[in-house]
């Protein structure tokens, strides 16, 4: 099958598996352990601590692994809000085009008095600086804003958001699980508080993943799972040396393989046939996306005959996985004006290294083949 949905999860890198499968043979002990496989398996997980924190520019003590971005975000939230001392600021500003455990997050952090104020995108899907801005309140907790949009690819002005943040004394989390190994992360110079991370996106193993929080030893925080001290005591269990160690050999290893696809100019390359195939479509996002992810709408796709004649051939998404099954339409895409209609003809198409150019041209002809 031609896999078009990297942006859900990216195929494990064949580094990275071998990683995993020799991890998985020497450490089996337990890092909390005092004996020699314990000390082991304990340094080699530092040693990826030190090498993410070097990715974003952070101290490995800022670095805490957990289960995923999800797990990542949740932190970022609850355990922030809850252990601060100063429990009177309850209002936290979010974008309209956060992936949707935020909206969840926020949905639970309402039953704790908590507000919340939505931020809208422009019309490319970009959340600007200034409308954030005008969202803080004197008794705003966090600010939230994505990096890298996960169904358009588009690039957030972080750095400006972060500025605004700092002087005004309010937490900023950004969500990079997309943007990781991809694009440039400085956590001083963006001004960013605590960030989020997943390895499944970036070709490492699923379950695995890490938050930066800015100052981490300073800081009053609310655990999100207790138990034995683990991870500075945020959250708690054995950790899983061996997906870590995975984890790291993606952090050193997705940038150069990112940069060879980039050089293939492959979303180039799907925009101009569409048009040579006289293919109708518009491109929602801005021309400064990231170039692994289109979001294409096909307004004169038979989009039922598109899916259900390649459903052995493609792996296609309508919005991100965490929506693809739903009956309604993707809040990202509602939320730069799509209307219902047009979100549900919308693909996201997301794609890999191994992508190559008769690909493209087997996908272009499939959806010519499928015009009303």
């Amino acid at each position: 099958m031609i896999y078009l949905d990297s942006a859900a999860s990216y195929p494990i890198l064949p580094e990275v598996k071998t990683a995993l499968i020799q991890a998985f043979e020497t450490h089996f002990a337990n890092s909390a352990s005092s004996h020699l496989l314990g000390e082991l398996a304990l340094k080699s997980i530092d040693e990826v601590r030190a090498a993410l924190a070097e990715k974003i520019g952070a101290y490995p003590s800022e670095i805490v692994f957990t289960s995923g971005a999800t797990e990542s975000n949740n932190i970022a939230f609850k355990s922030l809000l809850f252990g601060k001392k100063d429990k009177s600021k309850k209002h936290i500003v979010v974008s309209a085009i956060e992936h949707k455990c935020i909206f969840a997050i926020c949905e639970y952090l309402k039953t704790c008095g908590f507000e919340i104020t939505i931020v809208m995108p422009n019309a490319q899907g970009i959340i600007e600086a200034h409308s954030v801005e005008e969202a803080i309140r004197d008794d705003t907790a966090l600010v939230s804003v994505m990096h890298v949009n996960n169904e358009l690819g588009t690039v957030n002005p972080i750095a400006e958001i972060g500025a605004i943040c700092y002087v005004k004394g309010v937490l900023f989390h950004s969500d990079a699980a997309q943007s990781l190994c991809k694009t440039e992360i400085d956590v001083d110079d963006m001004n960013i508080d605590i960030m989020s991370f997943s390895a499944h996106k970036i070709g490492g193993p699923k379950g695995i993943g890490a938050v930066y929080i800015r100052d981490l030893r300073k800081r009053e925080l609310q655990p999100v799972i207790h138990g034995a001290g683990q991870e500075q005591g945020l959250r708690g269990g054995t950790v899983a040396a061996p997906q870590i160690v995975g984890f790291g050999t993606a952090i050193s290893i997705f940038s150069n393989y990112y940069q060879v696809f980039k050089e293939k100019g492959i979303r180039s390359y799907l925009l101009k046939s569409l048009q040579r195939s006289d293919v109708a479509y518009t491109v929602n996002g801005d021309d400064k996306a990231l170039p692994h992810v289109v979001s294409l709408s096909l307004p004169n796709t038979n989009v039922s005959v598109l899916v259900s004649d390649n459903e052995h051939r493609f792996c296609l998404a309508q919005g991100s996985a965490c929506s693809s099954r739903e009956i309604e339409a993707s809040h990202v895409l509602t939320a730069v004006g799509l209307d219902r209609e047009a979100a549900n003809s919308t693909f996201r198409i997301s794609f890999t290294n191994e992508i190559t150019y008769s690909d493209i041209d087997e996908l272009v002809f499939a959806i010519k083949r499928a015009a009303i």
